[in-house]
């Protein structure tokens, strides 16, 4: 199978390529902004190192948010703009179900949490946050939570285990209300190494996204302004 995945959700930017098994090339890169000017000239370098063609990729896979409004935009963007001229299909992956599938395998015998809680900054008062059992399945929907309602969000199986760009924010949060929590060792963002082995195991022809949604848990901080009343006098 012949992949193509990126992601510039948060504050990132990575591109790779899956051909058969494995990864054949990847790039990430830390940025809290330029992920527009990066993007497709990462996506070249990944694609010239791996000598893909983009008429052989079987399936693009991006995330679909939450994140950064203008990066979550950028991201898809791209994705159904490559999709549109290759004619390839598209595969959408949350930015939780990224952060998680990085994670570390832990066997259920040697774990000593009970919950997993991905944390995803937001750099407001709030987290972006979603509960998943240590088995991998989400046990919450994808939230917009106020640090003060963050504990009750975590729930009863505790220890919870913390990890994402917003995971030390959340730990803290948690320890101050008394929630017993542990940082995970984990990667804090999505990467699109990550996402390119769940579209290999998870995408089959059929299964194709052609029109991406993107996962906002929030209105973005830009509005409009209000339309004006030509009726009204200057």
């Amino acid at each position: 199978m012949n992949i193509l995945a990126f992601d510039c959700a948060a504050s990132t930017c990575s591109a790779a390529v899956w051909q058969g098994d494995g990864i054949a090339a990847q790039r990430f890169e830390a940025m809290t902004r330029g992920q527009a000017e990066a993007l497709v000239p990462m996506i070249e370098a990944v694609m010239a190192e791996a000598a893909a063609d983009y008429g052989n990729l079987d399936v693009i896979a991006v995330t679909i948010g939450p994140g950064a409004f203008t990066g979550l935009r950028i991201g898809l963007a791209t994705a159904r703009a490559f999709s549109l001229a290759a004619g390839t299909p598209l595969f959408g992956v949350s930015s939780f179900d990224a952060v998680l599938a990085g994670a570390p395998v832990v066997a259920p015998d040697e774990s000593t949490h009970k919950s997993v809680l991905v944390a995803l900054e937001t750099k407001r008062a709030d987290i972006y946050a979603q509960m998943f059992d240590t088995a991998g399945a989400p046990v919450s929907d994808p939230a917009a939570v106020e640090e003060t309602a963050l504990a009750e969000f975590a729930g009863a199986e505790l220890p919870v285990l913390v990890m994402g760009g917003g995971a030390e924010r959340a730990l803290k949060v948690l320890e101050a209300g008394g929630v017993d929590a542990v940082l995970s060792p984990a990667p804090a963002h999505a990467d699109a190494g990550t996402i390119a082995r769940m579209a290999a195991s998870h995408w089959r022809p059929g299964l194709a996204q052609p029109s991406l949604e993107p996962l906002y848990l929030r209105p973005p901080d830009a509005t409009l302004p209000a339309p004006r009343d030509l009726a009204a006098k200057p």
